[in-house]
Order: structure tokens, then sequence, then C-alpha cells
């Protein structure tokens, strides 16, 4: 077998090894895994979609039926089953919250490490850049954008433009924390050597750099997808969704609008809020867990407090 694959395999033999041990890293890789196998197998688990209105037998639609009346979470104000909308609206929110999380960490991950490596003048435009990105407000910020897209008219999917939105702002905390790493791995002394031999600057940093940072851009990236999922679900709230698709937000948005909670209809507004709850929470235990364990300079402080402790008399 390829020494690379061996190697590899070690590699995730060891990880496992440390990571089932973690309760909190098990709790937050099954709170996400149920999430993501809810919105695959979405048609498998209710026999309805999100539009169907129920009925009963005289032919009226089943408007805020509770749980008791239609299992297992009752229907909406129109009549439609929530547990079909919940299950669905977990393709548009995890779809909307991963790929605006991907396209953050390629982004945050591009200019952390240009900048961390070219140094210079570059390294000072991108990080001024970051730092005026940083300064501003998001959530306002984000209000004016989307608003100001959707009055151009454009033949664009809200879910596209939400995604690009979120996924064009919320890359600058990456980005600061890559350029730090790549600060430091670029003056170790394998780096010069390969410099030295002629290597050419994509070279070393495909080779030598990437993957030392790789580990470090995994974790920080599910603690990004928390924050998407979180944006995604607020910017629908305020309605700035999707009408025409179920997700989470869009579900809250509706409650509330529809009167959900002076009609005492629970069912329609609690079960949304806690998917929310739910995928964000999977995500930030898992990214907490793994940064701990991905993370050089934690994993150096680490060790440097239990070597502390052993050599005191």
């Amino acid at each position: 077998m390829n020494p690379r694959w061996l190697l590899l395999k070690r590699n995730l033999l060891d990880f496992w090894k440390t990571f089932r041990r973690n309760r909190m890293g098990l709790a937050g890789a099954f709170l996400v895994l149920t999430a993501i196998l809810a919105a695959v197998f979405a048609p498998l688990l209710t026999p309805y979609t999100p539009t169907e209105t129920m009925r009963d037998a005289e032919g009226r639609a089943l408007t805020f039926a509770p749980p008791s009346v239609h299992a297992p979470l009752g229907t909406d104000d129109a009549g439609r089953d929530v547990w079909t909308q919940l299950v669905y609206g977990a393709r548009i929110s995890l779809t909307v919250g991963f790929l605006a999380g991907f396209i953050a960490m390629f982004i945050g991950s591009l200019f952390g490490i240009t900048a961390g490596y070219f140094g210079g003048w570059v390294d000072n435009l991108l990080m001024r850049l970051t730092d005026v990105l940083l300064v501003i407000p998001d959530l306002p910020l984000i209000l004016v954008l989307v608003a100001t897209v959707r009055q151009l008219e454009l033949k664009v999917s809200p879910l596209v433009i939400l995604i690009l939105v979120i996924g064009l702002l919320y890359w600058t905390s990456t980005a600061r924390l890559i350029r730090s790493q790549v600060l430091t791995i670029k003056e170790r002394q394998y780096v010069y050597r390969a410099r030295a031999i002629g290597a050419g600057n994509w070279h070393i940093v495909r080779k030598h750099i990437l993957p030392q940072i790789m580990p470090l851009i995994v974790a920080n990236t599910v603690l990004i997808l928390s924050t998407a999922i979180l944006i995604e679900s607020g910017l629908a709230f305020l309605g700035l969704g999707d009408p025409t698709q179920p997700s989470w937000g869009t579900m809250l948005n509706f409650a509330f609008d529809r009167n959900a909670v002076s009609n005492g209809a629970w069912w329609f507004y609690l079960p949304p809020g806690l998917a929310i709850i739910w995928a964000t929470l999977g995500c930030v235990l898992l990214g907490n867990v793994l940064e701990e364990m991905l993370n050089p300079r934690l994993a150096s402080h680490h060790l440097e407090g239990e070597q502390s402790i052993v050599t005191q008399p």
C-alpha cells in the first residue's frame, strides 16, 4: 500500500481513538449527523409534501390542529403538516448554512494564506480590508445588501443571494486565524530548505503550508457553519428568505406573522426554533472539540501545561 495512504490511515485511527473519548465531541457529531440525515431522507420521513393541506373527514382544512389531532406535530394556519415542513426545511437551512460556510472558509483561507505567506504590502492590504469588514456591524450590512439586491429585480433565487451575502461577509475571522498560523509555519526550517533548493511559492504553499493548516481550516469551518445557519434563520425570520421554500427561519416568520403565539399553537413555532438550536449547538460542540484537537496553538499550550506540572518538584 502507498506509504501516504498508510500514514493517513494511521492518523485517522489516532484521531478517532482520541475523539471517541470526548463526550462533547460525540454529542456534537450526533446532533449534526441527525440533522443532516433528516434533510437527506426527508421524503422517507413523511408521506406528505410541504404544500399539501391536511383535511378532516368533511374536507375542511385542519388549521392549527394540535399534535393530538394530527400527529406528530400538528398543522399550521393553512392546514399544512408541521413535521413535513420541519424535515424539508432542514434541507434549505442546512444547504444555505453549509454552502455559505464553505464560501467563507475558502475566501478566508485564501486571504489568510496569501497575507501570511507573502507579507509586506499584500499583508497590509488584505488585513486592512479584513479590519474594515470586522468593524462594520454584520446584520445591518446584510440587511442593506439583501434589500438592495432584491430591488434590482435580478432573476436570482433569494436563497442564492443569502448564500453569497453570508459567505462573502463571514470570512474575516478565518482569514486572521489562518494568517497567524501561516506566519509561524513559513519560518520553519523545512520551508527555508524547500526555498533554498528552488521550490516555487505555489509548491511551498501546496506541499508544506496547506497540509499543516488544513486541520485548523476544517475545525474552523464547522464553527462557521453554526453562524451561517443562525444568520440564514434570522434573515428568513425577518422575511428576507424565499417564502416558496420551507426553511426553519421561514417557518418562524410565518408562525409569528399568522399569530401562532396568540392562538396557542406552540407546535407551529417551537419545533423550528428547537431545530435551529439542535443544528447550531451540534456545530458549536463539534467545532470546539475539533479545534482543541487540531489547533496546533491549543495543543502546544496544553502540552506545555502538562510538562510544567510533571516537572514541578
